[in-house]
């Protein structure tokens, strides 16, 4: 069965994958070189945008329950982070150090606001500190990736992680599009996934023989380690890297799919 992180498990691995992340701003070659997973940034304008959603994620929690997030004014005031990477990086710490004080301190039930309403997620802080989390992960990966040296995510963090991505940013009401299908992931971990596609919206579900499901009646699937089945997923290497079989088409439909269109 897999293993969902608790919130403690959390919050120890922000502070963890945070950590790895300063680790690869520092090993990088300078600020101005290009992140190739966003070739509209450097590593500079890469530190000030991931610091700054950190501060807004802290703001939403914060604010608690609510219809819409806090105003940019609440977690973005000042003239943005500083340019030095010693000061850039003492600026980014004290981003995720605000946010872990602020999620510390709301535990994992505070309602608040959230982007994935119509999923299965939970609207909680809890919730919120799973995706910051899993962003942190990913962004730590390009800033590795920029400087050459790219790492796995930890397979703790890319279980759960994918998990989250079928759960919160896949799972919808929203209606499919498209023919209807079904999609099977296997990370070679030992978890698998499957994804309904149809008029209802987007269920996914945990692939296991208990409940007498057939991988073989897949329409599409995909195996890889649990960190790329994350790293595809939000797009950092190609359906290429991964086993795939079926109709590929419905991974290119999946990609281009906004349900909020």
């Amino acid at each position: 069965m897999l293993r969902i992180l608790t919130f403690p498990d959390q919050l120890r691995l922000i502070n963890e994958r945070s950590a790895a992340f300063h680790a690869a701003v520092v090993a990088a070659p300078g600020l101005d070189v290009q992140m190739p997973t966003h070739p509209e940034r450097t590593l500079f304008d890469h530190v000030q945008h991931v610091g700054m959603g950190r501060r807004k994620a802290a703001a939403i929690v914060t604010a608690g329950p609510a219809d819409a997030p806090p105003e940019e004014s609440a977690w973005a005031g000042g003239a943005g982070a500083p340019r030095e990477r010693e000061a850039l990086l003492a600026w980014w710490a004290e981003s995720v150090e605000h946010l872990m004080s602020v999620l510390r301190e709301a535990g994992p039930d505070r309602g608040c606001w959230t982007w994935w309403g119509d999923s299965p997620s939970p609207q909680t802080s809890g919730a919120w500190a799973r995706r910051q989390l899993h962003e942190i992960a990913v962004h730590t990966y390009d800033v590795q990736l920029a400087g050459g040296a790219p790492q796995p995510i930890p397979e703790e963090i890319a279980l759960d992680g994918f998990d989250d991505c079928q759960l919160t940013l896949c799972a919808t009401t929203v209606a499919w599009p498209h023919e209807p299908a079904v999609v099977d992931y296997h990370a070679t971990e030992g978890h698998s996934w499957r994804l309904r596609l149809s008029q209802d919206g987007a269920q996914v579900a945990h692939l296991t023989s208990a409940v007498g499901q057939d991988p073989d009646t897949a329409d599409a699937s995909a195996r890889g380690t649990a960190s790329d089945l994350v790293l595809f997923f939000y797009g950092r290497i190609p359906l290429d890297s991964l086993k795939s079989e079926g109709d590929r088409r419905i991974f290119d439909q999946l990609a281009a799919w906004d349900p909020s269109v």
